[in-house]
């Protein structure tokens, strides 16, 4: 159980420092992450930047993640969960434009524009707070690959067992501290997980 966010990341940045991994850039899936990945950065003497994505809604449900789209428009999908569902290739590509638009806004608002810092031949570590189906982790994680980072680390307080088997094969390594078997919703293991807000997440980009 973690106390919040500022509590993560001081445990997740430990672990890390532990296992002797090294990174020059670190990079937050906004909005939650940033008080995760600010200690990691600090920690590590590295720069803190944002990486963005958004889920990809279901028909009926639009907060079950049918997929994700990164903010360079790259898209991954859950197949089989598109299939079960009967998701239409229309629904997927209105989604698609609507998603894709809001998460360059968002990488506007945070660095000024909606490019991904330069990262060729980099260590990059991307920070969340935590993984449920981790559609948006793929999809930014596949961004970061294809910014031509040299080894990619996915960082993360606690997932889902499943999710993280998944992200395994999504890069180089995956640092989670807990991967609990009852595990419902990454919320369930902090005693304060309140919202962050742009402004407030914001503010660790440029807090040292």
């Amino acid at each position: 159980m973690f106390a919040n966010r500022s509590d993560a990341g001081d445990r997740l940045a430990a672990e890390l420092e532990d296992r002797g991994i090294e990174a020059d850039v670190v990079l937050g899936i906004p909005r939650g992450a940033l008080p995760v990945a600010r200690p990691v950065a600090d920690a590590l003497e590295a720069d803190l930047d944002v990486v963005v994505a958004r889920k990809l809604g279901a028909p009926s449900n639009p907060e079950l993640a049918v997929g994700a789209v990164a903010s360079d428009a790259s898209v991954w999908l859950n197949d089989d969960l598109v299939d079960r569902l009967g998701v239409s290739e229309s629904h997927l590509e209105d989604v698609r434009e609507r998603e894709v638009e809001k998460a360059r806004e968002k990488a506007t608002r945070y660095r000024g524009d909606d490019s991904l810092s330069e990262l060729a031949g980099k260590r990059a570590i991307v920070v969340d707070d935590g993984v449920a189906t981790g559609a948006t982790a793929i999809a930014c994680l596949r961004q970061v690959r294809e910014a031509g980072a040299e080894r990619i680390v996915l960082a993360i307080p606690v997932g889902s067992p499943d999710a993280v088997a998944d992200l395994e094969s999504e890069t180089d390594e995956v640092v989670a501290l807990l991967t609990p078997r009852n595990f419902r919703a990454v919320g369930q293991f902090y005693r304060d997980f309140g919202q962050v807000t742009d402004e407030e997440a914001i503010e660790y980009l440029t807090d040292r």
